[in-house]
């Protein structure tokens, strides 16, 4: 009954000597669909090359929607933007349209003092160098009154800095909260008296869309002054992965234990480094400060400056210490059936060396895949039109309606609202390419998702079919068969394109919906609607839970597309079936092995890491010289401590889905033989004694004999 609520058990085949050869195309329709979409996605991506601008991302614009500071433009010598009333910028309009109702022009270097416009117009040399502020091809002997009323000058300038080449005031703040420009806290502005602290709001406003931009500026320089030693610790991480798995080879269960003391170490050194921290904060003036107060920081060093920062990395550590030996504790018995099935695991790479190298090629794909998709998404996201806007200070019925510069003067708009202008406003445009442009970025984003699974599906049936064909070699390794992981591709790529192709179908769409359920929760946040709050984080882990089954259902269907080349559906079926035959066994091996490779991945990462924090901090005395000047020493130590994870995730993946393999095959191999002469076990007589059910008589070939 139960076997036949799981489907039938495999009979024996004298034949079956490991992955079938002769097979059949599978799942034809879903190969046409997803050359088709890839396609697509290739016409989507010529349309955004041919439209888009990325020079709308690197140079602001002023109002005429030029770029400041573009090579080959008369621009090209003037890579600043001036604000003519930064006060503007204190409106909420700012917040709505991302754009000071002012009018801005490039200029080639900020105002450096106090100048109003009508003592300027008074003394030629303060005209003159008051002029360079005003819009190109100003009349300097017009009355100043007649530059206000046509715009083309500021009424006044103030000492100014370059910020992500803006020019924004250069405020200080003395002791006592007092906000000053230089040396004064209050100017006049034509009749008008402004205070220092009114501008330091403005420039805050103003700042909403730049003050990321500097973050990422500082970022970008960091990187520029530490690639060539991110790139070094990068291949120290690939070289230490690299002697770990040859070590793992060799010396298994030795290394295992290594690695778990090891990993046990250094996480008790960052607490012991936190601890030392937090107590050497103790006392000092602004480090009981909380994070709360402080708030967000483009200046992230400050973080690492007040006690609660270093109390909850000390916490965070301690907590993921406790779960580690907890778990040590209570699966101690299944780590050594793991430990057993990972040795197996070493002898199959060991005669599959060319997999520890199959990871650079699907690290290739999907830097390839990852770079298609953002230099499309950035050639989508700027392959608007400049939109101009009326702007204006009174009241105006054409406020905030859409003008062309060019015939702006000649329209009755100026004439029944003098003060109004305009002025660039944003990106846009009305066209049919531009109202279905949010369509062609979910289009990109799905077929990003697509392709990125489908490449790591590539991988998992490749890795599946070499490893499976040294399990069913019968006299290993005599019979093994030359070239598995190239023979594994190229059956692969000829005739299950297409499941590979239905699976990361599958994949894909509910990470899609994944994305969506999380720019839904972003827009509820503003409500209070508790109701749909909660039944949005019911989805999310609804969906979170369903897309760790397929990718464990998926896992095991290529595994048996690679050995017996059916289609993506059948496969699927046939391993949920035989690992429900064998729930038992399941539940014995469960996650063991995956926790104990993850302290491996864990183990290289913390080394690799600390070493990069002494390194970028300057605490190691021998190279403090040579350590890179940076403004974030975390850049390149996130870098580097991600990197790794990477890389050390690409060659302990092949372990794992070795392990997954070679148990599939050894439920397999159960059902299908039964030890005897006539129908001999395939696996190994070590392997055999440590996955078998307790109690289980089973007669082998080597015992018989």
């Amino acid at each position: 009954m139960e076997s036949k609520k799981h489907g039938d058990s495999r009979t024996f085949d004298p034949n079956f000597k490991g992955p079938i050869h002769n097979r059949s195309c599978t799942d034809v329709l879903c190969c046409l669909l997803f050359i088709l979409a890839l396609l697509a996605y290739f016409a989507v991506g010529l349309l955004a090359w041919s439209q888009g601008d990325p020079r709308k991302v690197i140079y602001p614009t002023d109002s005429r929607g030029q770029f400041c500071g573009q090579i080959g433009t008369p621009l090209e010598k003037k890579p600043l933007l001036f604000y003519f009333n930064i006060m503007k910028c204190a409106s909420p309009l700012v917040l709505l349209e991302f754009q000071c109702p002012t009018t801005q022009i490039c200029v080639e270097k900020c105002p450096e003092r106090f100048l109003t416009l009508k003592k300027a117009i008074l003394n030629k040399e303060h005209m003159q160098y008051f002029s360079q502020f005003c819009k190109e091809g100003v009349d300097t002997t017009m009355m100043a009154t007649e530059l206000l009323r046509d715009g083309m000058c500021p009424s006044v300038i103030i000492p100014s800095r370059p910020f992500t080449r803006r020019c924004l005031p250069a405020l200080e703040t003395k002791k006592g909260g007092v906000v000053v420009i230089g040396n004064e806290t209050t100017f006049t502005s034509g009749d008008v008296n402004l205070n220092a602290t009114d501008l330091l709001e403005a420039t805050k406003k103003s700042n909403i869309v730049v003050e990321a931009r500097q973050v990422a500026m500082r970022i970008f320089e960091d990187y520029t002054q530490s690639w060539h030693w991110i790139l070094l610790g990068l291949v120290i991480a690939m070289v230490l992965s690299l002697l770990f798995i040859i070590l793992l080879r060799f010396l298994a269960g030795v290394m295992v234990w290594v690695m778990i003391i090891l990993v046990i170490l250094v996480i008790g050194y960052g607490i012991f480094h936190c601890y030392m921290q937090y107590a050497a904060l103790k006392g000092q003036p602004g480090s009981d400060v909380t994070i709360k107060d402080l708030g967000l920081q483009t200046d992230f060093s400050i973080y690492l400056q007040i006690q609660q920062t270093w109390l909850a990395f000390m916490i965070i550590l301690c907590i993921v210490e406790v779960v580690i030996l907890l778990l040590l504790i209570f699966l101690r018995k299944r780590i050594l059936i793991a430990i057993a099935l990972i040795k197996e695991a070493s002898k199959a790479v060991g005669h599959v060396m060319s997999s520890l190298f199959y990871p650079v090629l699907t690290f290739a794909l999907v830097s390839v895949v990852i770079a298609y998709w953002a230099v499309t998404a950035v050639f989508l996201s700027t392959s608007s039109e400049p939109v101009y806007k009326v702007f204006n200070t009174t009241e105006c019925e054409y406020s905030r309606q859409t003008c062309k510069p060019e015939t702006f003067n000649r329209t009755n708009i100026s004439a029944q609202c003098p003060d109004a202008e305009c002025l660039f406003a944003f990106y846009g445009g009305e066209t049919y390419y531009h109202k279905y442009l949010i369509l062609f970025q979910f289009y990109n984003l799905f077929l990003f998702f697509w392709c990125v699974n489908f490449v790591t599906a590539l991988g998992q049936v490749t890795l599946a079919g070499a490893f499976a064909s040294y399990y069913w070699a019968f006299k290993k390794p005599d019979d093994i068969p030359a070239f598995p992981i190239f023979s594994s591709l190229g059956r692969a790529l000829r005739y299950h394109t297409g499941s590979l192709a239905f699976g990361s179908l599958i994949l894909s769409i509910i990470q899609v919906i994944r994305v969506i359920l999380e720019y839904l929760e972003q827009k509820l946040k503003v409500a209070e609607n508790r109701v749909a709050k909660f039944f949005l984080t019911c989805l999310k882990c609804c969906f979170w839970c369903l897309e760790k089954c397929i990718r464990f259902l998926n896992r095991n269907a290529y595994i048996m597309i690679a050995i017996y080349g059916k289609n993506f559906c059948t496969s699927a079926k046939d391993a949920f079936f035989l690992l429900m035959r064998n729930i038992v066994r399941v539940a014995v091996l469960d996650k063991v092995t995956d926790f104990l490779l993850f302290l491996g991945k864990l183990l290289i990462v913390g080394i690799v890491g600390v070493c990069s924090f002494f390194f970028f901090t300057r605490k190691i005395k021998a190279v403090e010289e040579a350590a890179p000047s940076l403004n974030y020493y975390w850049v390149p130590l996130l870098t580097v401590v991600f990197g790794t994870y990477l890389i050390a995730h690409g060659f302990f993946s092949v372990y794992a889905m070795c392990v997954d393999t070679l148990f599939l095959c050894f439920l397999e191999d159960l059902e299908r033989n039964d030890g005897s002469a006539e129908r001999p076990y395939f696996m190994s007589q070590n392997l055999l004694s440590t996955l078998k059910k307790p109690n289980e008589k089973v007669k082998t070939a080597w015992t018989t004999e």
